[in-house]
């Protein structure tokens, strides 16, 4: 069977964002828990796009280089520090763009971590087009930080994300993960129009345009509104400077010593790690992890000694548990298990190799019974077949 990995980037600890119908929209003035149902609305005016301020020669010639000297304690300072569950490589392998503070990497991989549609590229595409990725505190305007959220948006997307103590707009971990939680409700509405026929187009197409003019406009025009057009292909036109986002360390195969016993008693891959395209969404991108085909409710277990940190229902991975393993090597090591029928563990609790965490199972975005087991090490996904050793 297949899931819904073809570009889950990141476990997912935190509850995704998604809405049903319209709730994706920007819409000034909702200020409701993204995890509630929003109930109908009067079409809203669209809000036309920030335009990418342009960079200068201050941008070009000296900021990279004040940004390798103070990207990681500045953005401690600001944020709190990076995700707890994620290890940037320490061997000179990571990833970079310039004039892009690298320890925002992580983040636009885990807020991607909430759907299929979503990737770190597309994200950092929608900054740089909205913002440049500069926070211009001085400009009179409604919206704030590198993602640019009026007050009212971030009433519906905003949470402190990096637990410092304080949900901000301008605190730009907490800006990339309300992004991500935004897109991915954008694109399960989309997806939802295209599903019962009323809208047709590519998925990444119609989610930007929804962001641009809202749902109800996309729907209205059956695909990508004239109004969106712009703004599709400014963003569009970014996508291949932040690709590199997407791709796995060079050195995330890691050890790969057969450290790790089966999940299941099953190992019948039905769809390995690598690039594919998603049965359900037909978006092309990496599969993270492995499909190994199971009978409804049968038992999972952990691989590894270890302490679950996430153990909940998503919109994508289903009932889906992750596992911190501790450092191997001095990078960390967690393991997956989506789409679980029920949940056998809870977060905070610590497991042994073999204790059952859940029953196989199909929620969330997937076409059968199966479980999509993952490898996630020093913060990037590894195939995980030779950690253990299948030979297949």
């Amino acid at each position: 069977m297949s899931d819904s990995g073809a570009v889950e980037t990141r476990p997912e600890r935190p509850e995704e964002g998604s809405e049903e119908g319209s709730a994706g929209e920007r819409t000034p003035g909702v200020a409701a828990d993204p995890a509630a149902p929003i109930p109908p609305q009067p079409t809203p005016t669209p809000r036309p796009r920030p335009r990418r301020r342009g960079p200068g020669v201050f941008t070009f010639l000296v900021l990279p280089g004040l940004l390798t000297l103070s990207a990681v304690a500045g953005f401690l300072a600001l944020t709190g520090g990076l995700p707890s569950d994620w290890t940037p490589g320490t061997d000179g392998q990571q990833v970079t763009v310039p004039g892009v503070n690298e320890t925002y990497v992580p983040w636009l991989r885990k807020a991607a971590a909430g759907c299929t549609v979503v990737t770190p590229s597309l994200l950092a595409a929608q900054i740089d087009q909205l913002s440049g990725w500069q926070d211009d505190t001085g400009r009179l305007s409604a919206e704030q930080g590198i993602a640019g959220f009026t007050d009212a948006e971030w009433r519906t997307w905003g949470k402190d994300d990096d637990g410092n103590g304080n949900s901000s707009p301008r605190d730009p971990a907490d800006a990339i993960m309300a992004l991500g939680r935004q897109d991915c409700a954008l694109a399960e509405e989309v997806t939802g129009l295209r599903t019962d026929g009323t809208v047709t187009g590519d998925l990444v197409d119609l989610t930007l345009a929804a962001f641009a003019v809202g749902g109800r406009e996309v729907a209205a025009a059956g695909r990508v509104p004239a109004g969106a057009r712009t703004y599709l292909a400014e963003v569009r036109r970014l996508l291949p400077r932040y690709e590199a986002f997407d791709r796995e360390s060079p050195a995330a195969g890691g050890p790969a010593d057969a450290i790790l016993a089966p999940p299941v008693t099953t190992l019948v891959i039905t769809s390995p790690y690598g690039s594919r395209q998603h049965p359900l969404t037909g978006v092309t991108k990496l599969h993270t992890g492995v499909d190994f085909g199971a009978p409804q409710g049968a038992q999972v277990a952990a691989a590894r000694d270890g302490r679950v940190i996430f153990a909940a229902m998503t919109r994508a991975y289903g009932n889906r548990v992750v596992i911190d393993h501790g450092t191997i090597d001095g990078k960390r090591l967690e393991t997956t298990y989506s789409h679980l029928s029920v949940l056998g563990v809870t977060a905070g609790q610590s497991v042994r190799t073999g204790t059952p965490v859940g029953r196989v199972g199909s929620t969330g975005l997937s076409t059968g019974p199966h479980l999509h087991f993952e490898v996630v090490y020093d913060g990037y996904y590894a195939d995980p077949r030779p950690w253990l050793a299948l030979g297949n």
